[in-house]
């Protein structure tokens, strides 16, 4: 029998967990460098990955709490250094590394990814310059994101201090580290949500100089996308002049000091005033030319314009000519209205109008109104005036009393024809063919004692047909 064969076996759990604890035990703390593959973050929050160079490849994991940590985003391609413990995973037979922290693997690789992060912002025209606002000349308030402890804001404020004192409303952030990308974009976007009276009319994004480590907050997408999509116009003034971040790209306006950026926000006030000063002297002595001039302008006109007398002297002579005229055609007009005067008054003599007379007497004597034409007339006139009488009788409202009607009437005259018209009446007047009779309709009422029955007015005749009548003269 060989040695050991007598050993009691293990199962395959008994050892795998016992790999698994010396592998963690040997490798409890491991810092690996390598090419991030196969990246992908699980609805859970947990990211898997794996770390390769161009010999071997190990799986690795990051927990959620570690992701939501990290300073950057991880993607495939990316040179990168992660710290944290070897582990194995029984159940495939596999080792892996659970992240604690994750860092860019240098220089090279982060301007790598400022790069590649770049040209995929460029290329969504976050950075075109049709999108860049202009300044406002004078801003009223101007708002500042940076850190309220370090030297940036007191340049700001000292800067602007000199130049054109303002209303400065400071956001605290981070500026580097972890949670100074979220902190920075939530300034910015916060200043731009502020009620419009209240609102800055010009941000100032600062921060001191340092390595691109340190100023990589402002190359975050957040970060980025805050500056692009804010309603205020927006100075980036990140690090010193040799110092560039995507923000810089962002902004409508980029300084190359936070100092600088204090002057691109206001102008000199004594340029301002000593500007106001001469614009003033030139406007004054602008007015004065041009009033000199008008004067010089108008005495020339003056001097070519005809003397007062002798534009009227033509006038004058025009009017004692029409004078002398009127009173000739004066003269004229009356000589003529005596001619026609006497012409007519001599028409007028006693012996003229004797003449006329006795021709007028001689004309009437000779008419003579003939019998023939006189009957004609007469005859014509009384044919009219019988048809009028059998007119008249005919439409006589009392003709129908005869054969035994009646006519209601008020108490005014007026016939009744309707039974509504009768009831609304105190006194009723019922008129027969041979008399009145006043009455009181029997559910009306009147204000005295009923009337006593009227005397019965005597018939009327119509006249006799053998009265003579008034002949016409027609």
């Amino acid at each position: 029998m060989a040695p050991g064969d007598n050993a009691p076996p293990l199962s395959v759990s008994e050892i795998s967990n016992l790999l698994k604890r010396t592998v963690e035990d040997r490798f409890g703390h491991v810092r690996i460098r390598g090419e991030i593959s196969g990246f992908k973050r699980a609805a859970s929050g947990h990211c898997y990955l794996a770390l390769k160079d161009d010999k071997a490849l190990i799986d690795g994991i990051i927990w959620k709490g570690t992701a939501q940590r990290l300073n950057f985003a991880p993607e495939d391609g990316l040179d990168v250094i992660a710290t944290g413990k070897l582990t194995t995973f029984p159940g495939r037979s596999k080792y892996q590394i659970t992240i604690e922290s994750l860092e860019l693997a240098g220089e090279g690789a982060l301007m790598q990814l400022f790069e590649k992060l770049k040209a995929r912002l460029a290329g969504e025209g976050l950075f075109d310059s049709e999108r860049k606002r202009a300044l406002p000349f004078l801003p009223r308030t101007i708002g500042v994101v940076t850190s309220p402890t370090g030297s940036v804001i007191r340049d700001i404020l000292h800067r602007l201090a000199d130049r054109f004192p303002s209303h400065v409303l400071v956001w605290p952030v981070l500026v580097q580290g972890e949670g100074a990308a979220a902190q920075v974009a939530a300034a910015v976007r916060g200043f731009g949500a502020m009620p419009e009276a209240s609102r800055p009319d010009l941000l100032i994004v600062a921060r001191g100089g340092g390595s691109i480590e340190d100023l990589w907050a402002f190359n975050e997408e957040p970060v980025v996308r805050a500056i692009a999509e804010s309603v205020i116009p927006v100075i980036s003034a990140v690090g010193h002049e040799t110092d560039t971040t995507l923000a810089d790209f962002a902004a409508d306006r980029r300084a190359p000091t936070p100092t600088a950026a204090a002057e691109i926000a206001v102008p000199v006030r004594s340029d301002l005033l000593a500007s106001l000063g001469e614009l003033g002297l030139r406007a004054a002595r602008a007015t004065n030319r041009a009033h000199s001039l008008a004067r010089e302008r108008l005495d020339a006109r003056a001097q070519r314009l005809p003397r007062l007398a002798d534009l009227l002297s033509p006038q004058q002579q025009r009017a004692d000519d029409l004078g002398e005229r009127l009173r000739a055609a004066l003269g004229l007009r009356l000589a003529d209205a005596r001619g026609t005067l006497a012409r007519a008054s001599g028409a007028l003599r006693p012996a003229v109008l004797d003449a006329r007379a006795g021709l007028g007497r001689e004309r009437l004597a000779r008419l003579r109104l003939e019998p023939v034409m006189l009957e004609r007339i007469t005859t014509r006139a009384a044919e009219r005036l019988a048809g009028l009488e059998r007119v008249l009788a005919q439409l006589d409202p009392d003709a129908p009393l005869q054969r035994g009607y009646a006519r209601v009437a008020a108490a005014d005259g007026r016939t009744l024809l309707d039974r509504a018209d009768a009831a609304s009446e105190p006194r009723l007047l019922l008129h027969f063919r041979d008399g009145v009779l006043d009455v009181v309709p029997a559910d009306g009422s009147t204000d005295g004692p009923a009337s006593p029955p009227a005397r019965a007015a005597p018939p009327r005749t119509r006249a006799k047909a053998a009265e003579p009548r008034q002949s016409s003269l027609f």
